[in-house]
């Protein structure tokens, strides 16, 4: 399964299409710490940082696992079974969307920090992302070209499905994954009460995600 994990890695990277989650990655981060982040403000702004760049995660994420032809796909089930190809994409993804939130994780260590946050608050924040990683991947997934054909839809159903994430998320943290909880909680200080929460609701809805994923390809391969 490693070679397979590598094989769809060094094609997504060897494609050149890395580059357009890469740029939206840089984009936000940009955007995000341009002024600088007083002291104080770090826990608050990787909030938002995980946050927006779900929607990165979720195209790099979708790239990737569409990058490869559907003859591709086809020889590697053929291969090594439906379920290890399912696995192997699932794991590339992960390993490229998490390997993206390091980048947002250290770059405002470098340049975005007035001062450099404490062991907790660098937690929170690498923790947040790593939530975001796994709603991402679990979007960017059930976008897809195995489960949606059509790239204009595929597209739309992503934007569309981060804004609806984002849109349930207000009515509470079970609603949806809890994207503007963690941001709420963030700025006000909250984060260590809610997080168990938080958590729990993020994983929930990722891992039901995942599951729509697995489930769709074991009827279209």
């Amino acid at each position: 399964m490693i070679p397979l994990v590598t094989f769809r890695l060094s094609g997504y990277v060897r494609s050149h299409r890395i580059f357009q989650p890469l740029l939206g990655l840089l984009a936000v981060l940009s955007i995000i710490y341009a002024t600088g982040v007083p002291a104080g403000g770090e826990l608050p702004s990787y909030s938002d940082s995980a946050g927006i760049l779900m929607l990165v995660f979720a195209w790099a994420a979708r790239g990737l696992l569409d990058n490869e032809p559907d003859e591709q796909r086809l020889i590697a089930i053929t291969a090594v079974g439906r379920r290890r190809e399912l696995v192997a994409g699932l794991l590339a993804a992960l390993l490229l969307t998490a390997a993206l939130a390091l980048v947002a994780v250290v770059f405002p260590l470098l340049v975005g920090f007035a001062e450099t946050p404490g062991a907790a608050d660098l937690g929170y924040g690498a923790g947040l992302h790593l939530l975001a990683v796994l709603a991402g991947t679990a979007l960017g997934a059930l976008t897809s070209r195995p489960v949606l054909a059509s790239p204009a839809a595929s597209a739309a159903v992503l934007v569309g499905g981060y804004v609806a994430i984002l849109l349930l998320s207000s009515a509470g943290p079970w609603a949806s994954v809890p994207v503007l909880d963690w941001m709420n909680a963030a700025h006000h200080h909250e984060l260590p009460d809610r997080l168990g929460v938080i958590v729990a609701s993020a994983l929930a809805w990722s891992a039901a995600g995942l599951a729509g994923y697995a489930a769709v390809r074991r009827v279209r391969g």
